[in-house]
């Protein structure tokens, strides 16, 4: 579903953007073991200077004004010229052991730089970028571990004319945070390769797509499985063919189950065509013999799911229409079912469903509240976000958080990706291809995908209570082949996506392959 774009409200510069104190450097005399005026309400509004806090470089363009996220103040950073500007607080006095900085923040985007920075504190920095948020507050955390007895907070801006952060309710506590799935659905890469494509490393030297994506730090790949596919691809034999060379690199195995001969989403939930026909009763019977068949061969060859999606994007139920939301009691005996097969071949295995719309928080509640009342089992909350579509970032932040709260469950990205180009390399229109249907603040270009990811990363990583498990990249190898277009049934049809691969037209690995590093 498409969403009407968001305009950016204008933002209401602050009088005091002229105010300009020469800087202090922080001392130690000034030192506390706690993080002072955190939510920079001891001062009025137009503070040049915060209580608790020291700036250095264009100190005129860091201030205190109104309109804070949990009290009445905040911190800003703007300027109408061109500046740089950190506003730190040194804490010693620290009892060594790890720490998390948490923020609240909104970016108009822009910035050469603009990040929450934990230095000195006796390792390598640590920094969390602002994701662009021109409306919505968002939650991001700076884990470190402290081995000095000191650290110091910053807020750092490198800024164009005009360009504007506000920061607010910082909190400096005990506890680390890290997101353990970076990871991405390769579903497309077998046929790719048997239709000629080839994959290179940064240096251009032809290799193993999987062996480049770990390197880069991928962790953890997502396959779909269809039941018989037209092109034959994505079934069962593909799947445990591919699954050989994920486990051989080391990485963890996510078996994504459509049960359809073809794409599985909220508009169409087809039954495989060996199903058609079939009762409910059967329907329960055919969604644990597939399950428990694929999953068992893949056991059986040393290759165990790591984790299992019962249905892909199922906001509107699958098999339909035995198993349509309109019949939450037939949906929730096969989606169990699904489980109950996955659990009989490995108890370990994590369940999890998955809903696109993964900003829709009523939408996320109504669907998972139904699924709790109705009995269905699952470990996991896999969600779906693609930014030109799905809400805002700080939707998508109300929406995940709300979900690990409410289920107690942990969450993830199922699915995400951004364009690192606009233009196509083949005949087929891209899905994204015009600036008016970008992020705004998020350019269609390597930087513009790298932040993307690195940004929808934080979110997850800010999940409380250590809930946010990590991100799968949809569709990293899905390059522009001939004979590997989106329709199975079609061999003429084209790639709708290669502009948001993460290899690029010249079949190189991208450097937006960095965000597998992520914490």
């Amino acid at each position: 579903m498409f969403h009407p774009r968001r305009t950016l409200r204008a933002l209401l510069l602050p009088l005091a953007a002229g105010l300009a104190l020469t800087a202090l450097p922080a001392t130690s005399a000034r030192a506390a073991s706690t993080l002072t005026n955190g939510g920079f309400e001891t001062d009025a509004a137009g503070a040049a200077t915060p209580s608790g806090w020291s700036e250095y470089g264009d100190t005129g363009a860091s201030f205190t004004e109104s309109g804070g996220h949990g009290g009445s103040h905040r911190l800003t950073h703007w300027s109408s010229s061109a500046y740089k500007v950190e506003t730190y607080q040194y804490l010693s006095g620290l009892t060594n052991g790890n720490y998390t900085l948490t923020a609240w923040v909104r970016s108009g985007g822009g910035q050469k730089a603009a990040y929450l920075a934990l230095k000195n504190c006796g390792g390598a920095e640590q920094r969390t970028d602002l994701p662009v948020s021109a409306d919505g507050w968002i939650r991001i955390v700076v884990p470190v571990k402290v081995t000095g007895n000191q650290c110091t907070i910053s807020v750092n801006s490198d800024a164009n004319a005009g360009n504007w952060i506000n920061v607010d309710d910082l909190t400096f506590t005990s506890g680390t945070t890290g997101t353990s799935i970076k990871g991405a659905d390769i579903s497309s890469l077998a046929k790719s390769e048997a239709k000629g494509g080839v994959y290179r490393n940064s240096s251009g030297t032809v290799a193993d797509p999987l062996s480049v994506l770990k390197s880069s730090g991928m962790n953890y790949a997502r396959l779909k499985v269809w039941v018989n596919p037209a092109d034959g691809f994505n079934d069962k034999a593909r799947v445990l063919a591919t699954a050989k060379r994920v486990k051989a690199q080391g990485m963890k195995l996510l078996v994504d189950f459509h049960y359809s001969d073809f794409w599985a989403d909220p508009g169409r939930q087809d039954k495989p065509v060996a199903w058609a026909g079939h009762s409910y009763g059967q329907l329960k019977t055919d969604v644990y013999r597939h399950t428990y068949d694929v999953l068992n061969a893949l056991k059986a060859q040393g290759t165990t799911a790591d984790m299992v999606q019962v249905g892909n994007e199922i906001n509107g139920g699958m098999l339909w229409n035995e198993g349509s939301t309109s019949n939450w009691t037939q949906l929730a005996g096969l989606l169990n079912s699904g489980y109950d097969a996955v659990k009989a071949v490995s108890p370990s295995t994590t369940v999890a469903l998955h809903l696109a719309e993964g900003g829709d928080l009523e939408g996320t509640r109504w669907w998972f509240d139904n699924a709790r009342s109705n009995g269905v089992k699952f470990d996991a909350i896999g969600l779906s976000f693609y930014g030109y579509w799905h809400g805002s970032l700080a939707d998508f932040q109300t929406t995940l958080d709300y979900a690990a709260a409410r289920y107690g469950k942990p969450v993830f990205v199922a699915e995400t990706a951004y364009p690192f180009r606009l233009d196509s390399d083949d005949a087929h229109e891209n899905i994204i291809d015009t600036s008016a249907e970008l992020v705004p603040g998020y350019p269609a270009s390597v930087t513009g995908q790298t932040r993307w990811m690195n940004d929808m990363t934080s979110i997850v990583e800010a999940v409380p209570n250590g809930r946010g498990l990590g991100i799968f990249y949809w569709e990293a190898t899905w390059t522009a082949v001939k004979g590997n277009g989106w329709d199975p049934t079609d061999a003429a049809s084209g790639n709708a996506w290669e502009n948001q691969a993460l290899f690029g037209y010249d079949d190189r690995a991208l450097s937006s392959m960095s965000w597998f590093r992520h914490r």
